[in-house]
């Protein structure tokens, strides 16, 4: 909204600074820090009145976890109604990436929304079924893959990117969309699956989200393409709105879910920020690159996956419990402990992932 200030510019005064996107990145940072700040503790009064006992705890989970029953959940609302209020103000509402990450971002929210509000009515740790929430999940990535294909430009068009190779394309064809909707859906139940300590989840997603952040920015300007290598994608650059409102809106919930929680995102907001992320990856053409900013994530997906499949073949169990943070609880390590050492990894393969921008 507030790019449309620019009209009134005559090039050299203040609205001019509305046609910088790092200006506006700013903007949308702060506005949703703010946010957050403001709405953070009604929201949670709001919740907690509504809820009663909060989110179900599980009775197979870490023994820990009972001490945490009563907390609220749906804290992701407060991450969503930030980034779409700021994005929205200090995003060039005209990029349709903008448009194409927002909507992926606001329906996985919705899916975590209806499974958080079945799991709290009925005082349950079952809430839509797995088999629906897939499929749901599909659906919206099949929509945003085919969105992404239309936005990229034709050169780029159902192509996939390597990482590190200069120029290096590979054409998908029509395999391109169902790639799209693996990375998506993917992303999105990782992330899911990571947030079960306080604090696990949003931090790793904000750093992810800060870097994609910067990937974006850089493939959306000629001048960092031909310096860095990399594939230009037109547009993009205006994701770096999305994401630095996301890491603001993540900074206001983090106040209130820093160990002790006073809530909780749920799956209203673990699963809206996974699916943001693979749909920025997807925008980007940076895919791949997704698989090692997030690869706390991808550990946390591959450890359940593991688990799974080796029990079944074998009875017997590779971790201690899945996903693997609750391994380390079953081994003894701290909430904290475990949270800040997964913190940092998230930021070391944060940082390599950066680093594929230059080794070209």
């Amino acid at each position: 909204m507030f790019y449309w200030l620019t009209g009134l510019s005559d090039g050299g005064d203040f609205f001019n600074l509305f046609r910088y996107i790092t200006f506006r990145a700013g903007g949308a940072f702060f506005t949703a820090l703010i946010f957050g700040f403001i709405f953070g503790r009604p929201l949670i009064d709001i919740l907690r009145k509504r809820q009663g006992k909060g989110q179900p705890i599980r009775e197979d989970g870490p023994e820990s976890h009972f001490v945490k029953a009563g907390t609220p959940t749906m804290g992701g609302l407060l991450i969503l109604s930030a980034v779409l209020t700021s994005t929205l103000l200090w995003a060039q509402l005209s990029v349709g990436y903008v448009w194409l990450v927002m909507f992926v971002t606001m329906a996985y929210g919705a899916i975590g929304f209806a499974d958080d509000f079945a799991k709290v009515s009925k005082a349950n740790t079952k809430g839509v079924s797995s088999r629906l929430r897939l499929l749901l999940g599909l659906l919206i990535a099949l929509i945003a893959g085919a969105w992404a294909a239309w936005l990229h430009p034709q050169e780029l068009t159902n192509q996939l990117a390597l990482p590190v190779f200069k120029d290096a394309l590979i054409n998908l064809g029509w395999v391109f969309i169902p790639f799209a909707m693996i990375v998506i859906v993917g992303s999105a139940n990782a992330v899911n699956l990571t947030d079960g300590l306080d604090g696990l989840a949003i931090m790793p997603v904000m750093i992810a989200a800060g870097t994609l952040g910067v990937i974006a920015y850089a493939v959306g300007r000629t001048d960092f393409t031909d310096y860095l290598g990399l594939h230009y994608v037109p547009g993009t650059g205006e994701i770096l709105i999305f994401t630095s409102a996301l890491i603001g809106g993540g900074l206001g919930f983090l106040w209130y879910n820093a160990p002790p929680a006073a809530v909780f995102m749920g799956d209203t907001g673990s699963l809206a920020l996974g699916g943001a992320l693979g749909a920025i990856a997807v925008a980007t053409k940076h895919e791949l690159v997704l698989a090692i900013v997030g690869g706390l994530f991808v550990v946390e997906a591959l450890s359940v996956i593991i688990q799974v499949l080796y029990f079944k073949r074998t009875g017997k169990r590779v971790f201690l419990m899945a996903p693997i943070h609750h391994h380390y609880e079953k081994k003894g390590w701290g909430e904290a402990q475990i949270v800040i050492r997964f913190w940092i990894i998230s930021l070391v393969l944060a940082l390599i992932g950066l680093a594929t921008l230059k080794l070209r």
